[in-house]
């Protein structure tokens, strides 16, 4: 299962290309609506999640453990899923499982915080260098270093999205799905 969380302020191209992606490629993603059902991104268009937070941290608790945990950018939505200890939990859980651990634009300084992207390469949103401890930051659109998978930008949002659909469906399938939507 790829959880990906949406948190009120979230970057609704970021997150909607990662799950129409994900999904047009076969894998399961479940949106997890960190602050309630209905998730308003950071330009006002109402999205309704999959599930609650509490509904996730339940299946977290039951063992389910994420193949992926994807955080969109987006602010203030990455300032509230830095807030989320359901979030947290996840990433906790997803780094236990080394499991794919992604994020872009604003959202890889969650990452940075908490020490998930050390000894990585990595990008993010110009001006949150700083908040990516330990890792080396790169001038580039996507970063992959082993199962961590940093986006730049909105403008990436394609690139990030096929870069996570190769991670858990292959090479293969990215490229058919890059070609379906002549990216």
């Amino acid at each position: 299962m790829i959880m990906l969380f949406l948190a009120d302020g979230f970057e609704e191209i970021e997150a909607l290309t990662a799950v129409d992606l994900l999904r047009r490629a076969g894998a399961e993603v479940m949106t997890v609506g960190v602050t309630g059902k209905t998730v308003i991104g950071s330009h006002g268009i109402e999205v309704k999640a999959d599930v609650t937070a509490k509904e996730a941290a339940k299946r977290l608790a039951a063992g389910e453990v994420p193949e992926m945990v994807v955080l969109p950018g987006g602010m203030p939505g990455s300032v509230n899923l830095d807030a989320s200890p359901v979030v947290d939990a996840y990433l906790r859980a997803a780094t236990e499982a080394d499991s794919f651990i992604c994020a872009i634009c604003a959202a890889p300084f969650v990452l940075g915080r908490r020490g998930l992207l050390r000894g990585c390469r990595a990008t993010c949103y110009p001006g949150f260098e700083k908040d990516l401890l330990g890792a080396e930051t790169v001038d580039s659109g996507v970063v992959i270093d082993g199962k961590r998978i940093t986006g730049r930008a909105m403008g990436s949002a394609t690139e990030f999205a096929l870069a996570l659909v190769a991670a858990v469906c292959g090479n293969e399938t990215a490229e058919k799905i890059r070609k379906s939507i002549i990216a």
